[in-house]
């Protein structure tokens, strides 16, 4: 049976991978094992177990124990792991704690798989290239869980899916989409196109083709790339995709956010 242990102290070293360590900090946790992640929130949680990811602890603030959708979490949970409890004025120190809607927990962090393993198969993915923003991340990854997406692929310098701000604005999604990096130095559109994926990149650019031409569905197997939120996409990439695709914009308004033009894209395209 799961073992409670009360926390009077936030300073209290057992539960230090929840307070005392920033994200870079937990990804090279316990290297070379792989490092941790932090889960906050029961949805959040919820999917992190049923991908399969393996839990280290929990923490909970006491006063949330009878909250139904806790009870449901923590029943989840195996009988060796430690469940930390503390009182909200002990805990409100915790950055971002207001939000995890009472539940945190700390998990293993899962292998992830190379990028021609995971797209086999797949017929629609989505590739990241340099989105460093977690809350563009997350909202990135339940507009692909939502609308079909199979697989995302993101480049090495895009922010982490599983950062807590990124899984929570996913509202867990990143647990659903299968992903995986691609490793620096990979000329990944040579790849996909090598797996049999038309690459289609979104940006502003004057060979740029409305998202509704026709000829951007005539390959089943399609890849759709979306660039960074300062530089876009880069020249390299541009140069190599088959096609260009641009969102047409009213008002003099030139784009949308990487995030809300994903959420379009993905619904034209794979529909």
């Amino acid at each position: 049976m799961s073992k409670y242990i009360k926390v009077n102290d936030i300073d209290d070293e057992r539960v230090a991978i929840y307070t005392k360590y920033n994200e870079a900090q937990l990804l090279h946790y316990n290297e070379p094992y792989g490092g941790v992640f932090i889960a906050e929130s029961p949805m959040v949680i919820e999917r992190a177990f049923d991908f399969g990811a393996k839990p280290i602890s929990m923490f909970a603030e006491s006063g949330e124990l009878h909250n139904e959708a806790i009870k449901n979490v923590i029943a989840k949970v195996g009988d060796d792991i430690d469940i930390y409890e503390a009182d909200l004025d002990v805990i409100r120190s915790i950055t971002g704690y207001n939000l995890t809607r009472g539940l945190l927990a700390a998990f293993e962090r899962p292998k992830v798989k190379k990028p021609e393993e995971l797209i086999a198969g797949c017929t629609h993915i989505a590739v990241l290239e340099n989105v460093v923003n977690p809350t563009n991340l997350g909202a990135i990854f339940r507009s692909a869980a939502a609308l079909g997406i199979d697989a995302v692929l993101i480049t090495e310098d895009s922010t982490d899916p599983f950062y807590r701000r990124a899984a929570r604005v996913s509202v867990g999604t990143v647990f659903q989409v299968p992903w995986t990096y691609i490793p620096k130095g990979t000329d990944y559109v040579d790849m996909l196109h090598n797996q049999g994926f038309t690459v289609i990149s979104m940006a502003l650019a004057d060979d740029a083709i409305p998202l509704t031409d026709s000829r951007l569905k005539a390959n089943e197997k399609r890849a759709i790339v979306f660039g960074s939120e300062g530089y876009g996409i880069s020249e390299s990439t541009l140069s190599k995709s088959d096609y260009v695709s641009i969102i047409p914009m009213h008002k003099g308004v030139d784009s949308l956010n990487v995030a809300a033009s994903s959420a379009v894209a993905f619904w034209e395209l794979v529909k």
